[in-house]
């Protein structure tokens, strides 16, 4: 489902992640995003009906592992590298001032609250505050429930939510583009020695 968007984004996603379930191996304290198995893409509407989907190539996620038992993530996305695939020229405009301003504001990043380890399991809420343009706002995305007995390693953790680009500072282009930046993100994450 896109409804998500660039939350890291939004984005962010990534969210969620963590992984090791009850029963498991006590984990290390952070776990980083596998980024070689891991997605993060983001869709903006047109007010014509076209969709514009792109993806975030470049980022950095890891999920503490807190001393309560909980879990937090951060993530940090490379907005000077974000790309709408064999579209060069809205590759452009999306890193431009206009869009993500990629050169004043290269990164996007996404501090989720504290959350238990159930919601990769479960799906639920995930919030947490996005950094994006100098503006840091408090945003809540969405994890889907998993469809495995350890998210992250055996199968994806899936979140998904959606950011207004009013928000951000992202006012050009009303008149053509619709306000939502939707954030899909898929986490696959790194195994740790036992």
């Amino acid at each position: 489902m896109w409804k998500s968007g660039l939350h890291v984004w939004l984005l962010c996603v990534a969210l969620v992640v963590s992984a090791p379930t009850a029963g498991a191996q006590p984990a290390s304290p952070t776990v980083a995003f596998d980024t070689a198995r891991s997605w993060l893409g983001f869709e903006v509407r047109t007010r014509f009906g076209q969709r514009l989907a792109g993806e975030f190539p470049r980022y950095q996620g890891a999920v503490e592992h807190l001393p309560d038992g909980n879990h937090r993530v951060r993530l940090r996305i490379a907005t000077s590298e974000a790309m709408i695939p064999d579209r060069p020229r809205y590759t452009s405009w999306m890193r431009s001032q206009s869009f993500f301003d990629a050169i004043r504001h290269p990164w996007m990043e996404f501090v989720s609250e504290p959350y238990a380890p159930s919601l990769l399991h479960d799906g639920g809420p995930l919030r947490g505050r996005l950094s994006l343009r100098g503006v840091t706002r408090d945003v809540e995305l969405e994890v889907a429930p998993a469809g495995c007995a350890r998210p992250g390693l055996e199968c994806d953790i899936q979140v998904s939510g959606a950011i207004e680009r009013a928000d951000y500072g992202m006012r050009e282009w009303q008149f053509a583009l619709a306000d939502q930046v939707h954030l899909e993100v898929r986490v696959r994450l790194q195994e740790t020695a036992p």
